[in-house]
């Protein structure tokens, strides 16, 4: 949703109205800016940007009159026509009700919308780094909601153990030591270089990790930034190096991490695996068991991929006796030509990516709504091969009997969707 609204252009040179609201201000006296700023559009000398700032403006008052007070943390409303793809405008108003509190007031009329304030909340709040270090090499790593980044890795190699070199032993054992040293020197000036920034961490938490006792050389060495040693959450002991030990060493971590998303993402999906593999009857994935799971009220959690590409189409007008509701990729509804009833006659089509759909739409459905990522291991699985959507139920439904029994009954009622249409690249 923000990044189709950042991507929406006016075709005047202003239309387009983004509000927000503060937890503490008044409806009241957004509603008296708007007011004033609507005698002001009168001024304006072109025709069509005075009528689109003024649609605009009497859009936005018009959604604030649906809130007697302001919400817990504020109000956000976008308004105005917006250009299609093919050079049509067609009218957006969005009232968002956002889960942080907005930061400050602000008007803006604009040939675009202003999404900023939307991608400050977006951000996660806290950002957890990692090393993982071991004989053969060090990776840096750092863990910032869903989104997992390696910022450098490097191998090294360091002389083992032997029991050879007579009187040389202790020259070779001096030797040794010395590299080993150089090594965690090394390491600890690459942690000052990662994880400071202006003389403070730049994370709310630090995790060492690793296979031997090199983590635990790096915490107690005087080499270690003396600054970081507050923020270091735990030591742990993974059995890989790398990016294996990195997974492994976030998966070891959560009882410190508490509710990282990609934490929680990872749990969420391993139990909607762990239903699979029970056949408990107590999940459903693909578009139309997903549909039908929400129309019949059984969905607990819908689980959305949230770059999932099918978009949902409601077809009017025709010969149509009622409206005809499609879900499926643009591409596919260029190709079943969806827009034209079974007489030729040009349909009355709209259109909203599924993912802005469920959105606006899943407490009406009675159910909460995880959007996931194919970044992790799991999500990746659940996006390729569950087709991006599913969900957690509250009670058994058996698809592959309900499929039979509409087989049986009436066939006439297979409007679909275009639904399972995908590439395997789409989730890549």
């Amino acid at each position: 949703m923000v990044q189709n609204l950042e991507k929406a252009k006016s075709l005047a040179s202003a239309g387009l109205i983004s509000l927000m609201i503060p937890p503490k201000d008044q409806i009241a006296k957004a509603s008296k800016l708007l007011n004033e700023e609507y005698g002001t559009a009168t001024s304006i000398k072109s025709h069509t940007t005075k009528l689109a700032v003024q649609t605009a403006i009497t859009s936005s008052l018009q959604k604030l009159k649906l809130y007697s007070r302001t919400p817990p943390n504020g109000l956000i409303i976008y308004c105005g026509n917006v250009i299609t793809d093919d050079n049509k405008e067609r009218k957006v108003t969005v009232d968002l009700e956002p889960f942080k509190p907005v930061s400050q007031a602000k008007y803006v009329c604009d040939n675009k919308f202003h999404v900023d304030e939307l991608y400050k909340m977006l951000e996660s709040d806290d950002k957890y780094g990692f090393i993982v270090m071991d004989g053969n090499g060090t990776l840096f790593g750092t863990l910032a909601g869903n989104t997992r980044e390696i910022l450098q890795r490097f191998s090294v190699e360091l002389p083992k153990k032997h029991g050879r070199g007579g009187q040389s032993a202790l020259r070779f054992a001096r030797l040794r030591l010395e590299k080993r040293r150089n090594y965690v020197r090394k390491v600890a000036e690459l942690t000052t270089a990662h994880f400071i920034t202006n003389d403070r961490p730049n994370v709310a938490g630090l995790i060492l990790a690793g296979s031997a006792e090199f983590k635990n050389d790096l915490n107690g060495s005087d080499l270690f930034d003396q600054r970081l040693k507050p923020v270091v959450m735990k030591l742990v002991d993974v059995a890989y190096g790398g990016e294996n030990g990195f997974n492994q060493a976030i998966e070891l971590s959560q009882d410190v991490l508490g509710n990282v998303k990609f934490l929680k993402e990872k749990r969420l999906i391993d139990e909607f695996f762990d239903n699979i593999a029970k056949d408990t009857n107590m999940y459903c994935f693909g578009m139309d068991d997903s549909i039908r799971a929400l129309e019949m009220g059984a969905m607990k959690t819908l689980i959305v991929w949230e770059e999932f590409p099918l978009k949902r189409y409601v077809c009017t007008g025709g010969n149509l006796e009622s409206e005809l509701v499609h879900y499926m990729t643009e591409e596919t509804a260029h190709k079943m030509d969806i827009f034209k009833d079974s007489d030729g006659q040009q349909l009355e089509v709209e259109s909203m990516d599924f993912v802005d759909y469920a959105a606006t739409n899943f407490k009406k459905f009675g159910c909460t709504l995880e959007f996931v990522t194919n970044k992790s291991q799991e999500g990746a699985q659940f996006c390729k091969g569950f087709h991006g959507i599913g969900g957690l139920l509250r009670y058994q439904v058996n698809f592959v009997e309900l499929n039979e029994l509409e087989r049986g009954g009436d066939s006439e009622e297979e409007e679909c969707d275009g639904g399972e249409d995908f590439n395997d690249d789409d989730f890549m």
